[in-house]
């Protein structure tokens, strides 16, 4: 047997190669699937450049504003105001009240040094006693000369006495009816004293002059007052005092708006001291004066309602309303402005800006409030998208507009 040829051995590759060729493109084949994915995600915004919004704030608002005419802004005063002073001047020995204190009408609240005046007073009423003792001693007289003329008379027509006593004891008779009237007219005199003392006393009195409550201190004890605040080193009002049953809001309405407004008119008042509070109002006075440098007219509005959170010098908003509304609708709700809601297939919605991304949110809308519309489904500070609303979907990223 002869050896083999081995030239003519070979080995066929081709079985050993196409497999490895086929498992080398699984690699590329999941890579292109991963970055279709990624163009994908990226087209719907997922992985995208953000899209640049303009954002508004969900806010509370109330219905009345669908009815309101005119706004304008103001301050709360009391119509029944008064600085409290003393007619007198004196020291100031005695002051009861304070800042805040309520106070009734002829209420004693401070009292100057009276000494002087006291005394005098009390000069005056003795003058009253002396003068009527003089008053009962001339009455006295009189009787006694009345009833020594009546027997004289007798006595001349008896002829016991001569014409010139009679006629002495008619004079004295009348001498005594003249003493005695003389003494009533001393007697009003010094009533009219003590009358004039009892005033003076009275005026180192100070009283309030209605029922109030202190606004202001403006004097201590120890210091002088005197009606002629201007003096050195004197104090004119002790105190001022105002009845907060008066207490109005002054607003300045431009001339040109005055046309809107009458008396009697309705308004809502809302105080930035109390800012989740509408107040019911009434128009009291329209001023007859224009303010030739602001060119306003002040208008004068009543509280329907008295509230003990009102005070005066509080800055005012007045919203005067073409006619009055309910109660309930002067409750706050919320409200977005209308081009943030979008309207499709029937169904109303927001997109909400939460996370840096607009989420598609379903709500329900109610009364336009002006620019405003009243909504539900969303609570109020909540951030809403208003525009580009055509470029969003539920999910999108978003940045906020900070121009």
């Amino acid at each position: 047997m002869g050896s083999p040829d081995l030239s003519k051995l070979s080995i066929d590759r081709t079985a050993a190669r196409a497999p490895r060729a086929r498992r080398r493109l699984w690699p590329w084949a999941a890579g292109l699937a991963v970055l279709v994915a990624t163009a994908v995600l990226g087209f719907s915004g997922g992985l995208g450049s953000p899209v640049t919004v303009e954002t508004a704030a969900v806010t509370t608002a109330y219905p009345s504003q669908a009815v309101t005419a005119l706004n304008a802004t103001g301050y709360v005063v009391a119509q029944r105001k008064a600085a409290v002073a003393s007619k007198a001047t004196g020291r100031l020995e005695w002051l009861g009240v304070m800042e805040g204190s309520r106070v009734k009408r002829n209420e004693v609240i401070a009292r100057l040094e009276s000494r002087d005046v006291a005394a005098a007073r009390e000069q005056a009423a003795a003058n009253v006693q002396v003068t009527m003792a003089n008053l009962e001693q001339a009455q006295a007289e009189l009787r006694d000369a009345e009833r020594t003329l009546a027997r004289w008379r007798e006595l001349w027509q008896n002829r016991y006495i001569s014409q010139l006593e009679l006629d002495t004891a008619v004079a004295r008779a009348e001498k005594a009816r003249a003493a005695a009237q003389s003494s009533e007219a001393a007697i009003a005199v010094a009533r009219a004293n003590l009358k004039a003392a009892d005033v003076s006393f009275d005026q180192t009195l100070i009283r309030a002059p209605f029922d109030g409550v202190v606004l202001t201190k403006n004097a201590n004890v120890g210091d002088n007052i005197t009606p002629f605040s201007n003096a050195m080193d004197t104090k004119g009002a002790v105190v001022t005092i105002a009845d907060m049953l008066t207490l109005e809001v002054e607003a300045d309405v431009a001339e040109s708006s005055l046309g809107r407004i009458k008396v009697s008119q309705p308004c809502e008042i809302q105080l930035d001291a109390v800012p989740d509070t509408r107040f019911a109002g009434v128009v009291n006075r329209i001023v007859p004066t224009v303010d030739r440098a602001k060119a306003t007219v002040m208008v004068k509005i009543g509280f329907v309602d008295r509230d003990q959170r009102v005070l005066p010098d509080m800055s005012a908003k007045v919203a005067f309303l073409e006619r009055e509304v309910a109660a309930a609708d002067r409750k706050p709700v919320t409200a977005v402005p209308r081009q943030a809601v979008v309207e499709r297939n029937g169904t109303k919605f927001v997109f909400v800006v939460k996370d840096g991304r607009a989420v598609r949110t379903a709500v329900e809308t109610g009364r336009l409030l002006g620019d405003l519309i009243e909504i539900s489904g969303i609570q109020a500070g909540e951030k809403i998208a208003l525009a580009p609303l055509d470029r969003l979907t539920d999910g999108t990223r978003v940045k906020t507009d900070r121009k």
